[in-house]
Order: C-alpha cells, then structure tokens, then sequence
C-alpha cells in the first residue's frame, strides 16, 4: 500500500508540473527521489500558487472566522486608532455588521458619511439603511432609501429594492411590500426574497400562490451541495416545513 501511495505521489505531482510547464529538471527528481522531490516540490511549486486559488482563499476565510470571528473586527479597530478616516470607520462598521452587531455599527456608518468628501456613497448609504431596519428604526431606514439616488449596478438596486420591500412589510405596508418582493425574486440570486415573499403571502392567506413560490425554492434548494445549503440553514428548514405544511392541507398551485 506505501509503494501504491507513493507512485500515486509521484504521478499527480508530475501531471501538475506537465499542467503548468514547470521547470522539466523536476521529473528526473521525481523518479529517481520520490518522497524527498514530491515533498519539495509540493512545497517550492504547489503551495505558492494555492494562496492565489480563489477557491482556497474562499475556504481559508472561513476557516478563520469560524475559529476566530472577531479577527476582522479587531483589525479594523486598530487600523482606526491609527488613522481616523472614514475608510476605517466603514471597516469597523462593516465588521460589527457582519458579527450581528448592528447597533454598534449605526454610528459608525453614520460618522463614515460625514467625513466622506463630497457626495455620501450610495453603498455606504445602503449599509446604514440596513442597519437602521436590523435595530427596528424600519421608518428612519425607508425615509434613507427614498432619499439616496438609485444604485448604477442593477444587483445593487435588486439588494436595495429588497431592503425597502421588508421596511414596507415592517412598516405594514403589506401590498406595497408584496409587490416588490414579486418583482426582485425574478432576478436576485439566493432565497431570502423567495422565502419573504413567501410567509408574507401564506400571512395574508394566499396559500396557492406562496405554493408556488415555495415550490420553486424546493427546486433551487435541490440544486445546491450541502455546503450551500448549510450556509442559510434555518431558511431552508423553514421553507421546506412550510412547504410540507401546505401539501398536507392539500393545497394545489
């Protein structure tokens, strides 16, 4: 079994040096020092380039903020103390945002805007809204939106056009909310406006047509490896009880 681990050794790093027209001197090495080139190689030839695999960096961050969630935020905080700018306001309001923490992050959002020269940033703008509707200042957040210019990127606008459709149904503004929920689900990527648009249909009573929408997250959801799903867990655990909920009433779309 060790001489079968090492030939397979030697064969994948001979293909990655084929792959990327590496330096041809590695082969000899590789035949003749199996485990001595192969640990080499791996070092001086694959490990740089992993750094730059986005895949990698993408495994990496999470790797990092799952064992140390507040790296960012501790960073952020003392790139502040040492410049009071309001990039590094942006930062450390970014990185409560992202901790949940938005409350704390308001005033920061806040303060970033007004040291910004000229024009605030629409962006910027956009994150404060959102934590103002995180911190149940829903009215304050809505007057924000309706006053900044709409985003050029039209993802952008998608994101923004959904934050106003939950500050309408956090406001009661049911209808209005409804029809901006149906609106946004036929281009955002992700279910969260699915799965709003959704329980706001089966509370107004509109079983058949949150049916539907249910149906087709179902779809979506089935299409997505497990690392995606886990990312909206609690989401898709309600979107799949809702839905096994309204097919045992018996509703059809």
């Amino acid at each position: 079994m060790p001489y079968l681990l090492i030939i397979a050794l030697q064969v994948a790093c001979i293909v990655h040096l084929m792959r990327r027209g590496g330096n041809p001197m590695w082969v000899t090495a590789l035949i003749f020092l199996p485990v001595v080139s192969a640990i080499a190689y791996f070092f001086v030839e694959i490990l740089p380039g992993l750094g730059q695999n986005r895949h990698v960096r993408t495994a990496r961050a999470k790797a990092v903020a799952t064992l140390d969630p507040e790296r960012e935020l501790r960073a952020a905080r003392t790139a502040l103390d040492l410049t009071d700018t309001a990039a590094n306001r942006l930062r450390v309001a970014d990185a409560l945002t992202a901790l949940g923490r938005h409350g704390e992050a308001v005033p920061l959002y806040r303060e970033s805007i007004r040291m910004t020269a000229g024009e605030p940033d629409v962006r910027t703008q956009g994150k404060l809204a959102n934590a103002l509707y995180e911190t149940g200042l829903g009215a304050e957040a809505l007057a924000l939106l309706e006053a900044i210019p709409a985003p050029v990127g039209q993802s952008e606008r998608d994101r923004q056009q959904l934050l106003r459709a939950k500050l309408l149904e956090h406001l009661g503004r049911t209808e209005e909310a409804l029809d901006l929920y149906a609106d946004v689900v036929t281009r955002m990527p992700g279910e969260e406006a699915r799965c709003r648009y959704a329980a706001l249909l089966l509370a107004q009573g509109w079983d058949r047509k949150a049916l539907v929408v249910l149906e087709e997250v179902e779809k979506r959801m089935k299409r997505m490896d497990r690392q995606q799903r886990a990312a909206e867990a609690d989401m898709y655990r309600w979107a799949s009880e809702a839905l096994a909920g309204l097919r045992a009433k018996g509703v059809e779309a």
